[in-house]
């Protein structure tokens, strides 16, 4: 009896294991996907040829405390903490969208980069200032101010950048009243962003918090009197030469943004980019065509060797940790920009990037 009563206690205890979520998080080994099938483009010709270059994510989850204590006997699982996924004071009910908006900001990057490769100029406008996160409690928070929201005017006046914005509310007493020109975002539940608007958004500014450091903006001086609890990026608007989409359902993340731009220059210029190689990349891109550090790189380089790739392009800075994931039939090539990409895949082969349209 007193065995049946421990094991119905332990059972017990296990199902609360199952159901008690935990500021924990596990990056498991994901997929890596052909890029050229989820690309179109509209108002260019493109090469029908398409190398078979590869982008790579990563499952991210949440974990209960069971979950937690079980994974550890696992292979190939990274441990994060909330405190390294999000910035202090932000809710993790914020982090799909923080991901789907990297992707939408990477999309957009990668065709500046790619366009910029050829030869293109590209205009680009500033559009505001976008939202990339909300401190809990703040009076943006309040106010249901969400990420991807891009803030276009305070009381009347356009800000267009993230600056203009820190130099409008800084030196505002604590409980100024303010009004914000807001941009609805609306994210699908597949993760494409839209916008509409603006709205009139009424708030009042807060204490800025001893925490908070000083601005970086040259237009700011010193620490902020008033706090409305927003992280910000700065909005563009690029005038590219053609109507790209690249289809990346329930990915978010900038990690593809070295990918997407690879198969862009494919696409939009003739002869093989890769040497006919199955390849993968991943990194971050800006339009400048610099590659950033990304996170799960050793469970990626799994998702890669499972697919059949026989080249991974990865940050340099994540050159060891791949190569230590990495089986001898995969070759690991560390980058720090675009052109060194491309360099190192002229070097297997690849040919160099001609537009098929001549650039204006």
């Amino acid at each position: 009896m007193i065995g049946l009563l421990a094991l119905v206690i332990c059972f017990a205890a296990v199902d609360v294991l199952k159901h008690w979520n935990v500021n924990e998080y596990a990056i498991t080994p994901g997929n890596a996907t052909s890029v050229a099938p989820l690309v179109k483009v509209e108002g260019l010709p493109t090469d029908p040829h398409s190398d078979d270059i590869m982008l790579t994510d990563v499952y991210l989850q949440q974990l209960s405390a069971w979950q937690y204590l079980t994974m550890h006997f696992q292979k190939h699982v990274q441990f994060l903490s909330g405190a390294e996924l999000l910035d202090p004071g932000v809710s993790s009910s914020e982090l799909a969208a923080q991901g789907f908006l990297e992707m939408s900001d990477s999309k957009q990057d990668a065709e500046a980069a790619a366009f910029a490769a050829l030869g293109w100029k590209i205009p680009v406008t500033a559009t505001g200032t976008i939202v990339n996160g909300v401190v809990d409690g703040s009076p943006a928070s309040a106010a249901k101010i969400h990420v991807a929201d891009e803030i276009v005017a305070v009381d009347g006046t356009s800000v267009s950048s993230s600056c203009a914005l820190e130099g409008a509310v800084h030196a505002l007493a604590p409980g100024t009243p303010v009004t914000l020109g807001l941009e609805r975002a609306h994210i699908s539940g597949a993760g494409a962003i839209s916008w509409a608007g603006p709205v009139r958004i009424a708030l009042k500014t807060a204490a800025a918090p001893s925490s908070l450091g000083a601005s970086g903006c040259a237009n700011v001086s010193g620490v902020s009197r008033s706090w409305l609890g927003l992280s910000l990026e700065d909005g563009f608007r690029y005038e590219f030469p053609a109507r790209v989409s690249i289809d990346t359902k329930y990915i978010g993340g900038p990690s593809a943004g070295l990918a997407m731009t690879l198969t862009l220059l494919d696409k939009l210029s003739s002869g093989s980019l890769t040497g006919h190689h199955k390849i993968a990349a991943t990194g971050t891109i800006d339009q400048y065509g610099n590659v950033g550090d990304v996170g799960g790189v050793a469970e990626k380089t799994v998702a890669v060797q499972d697919a059949g790739a026989k080249y991974f392009i990865v940050p340099q800075v994540e050159v060891a940790t791949a190569r230590a994931n990495a089986t001898p039939g995969l070759r690991i090539l560390g980058v720090t920009t675009l052109a060194q990409a491309l360099k190192d895949l002229r070097a297997i082969g690849g040919s160099k990037p001609i537009a098929l349209t001549p650039p204006r």
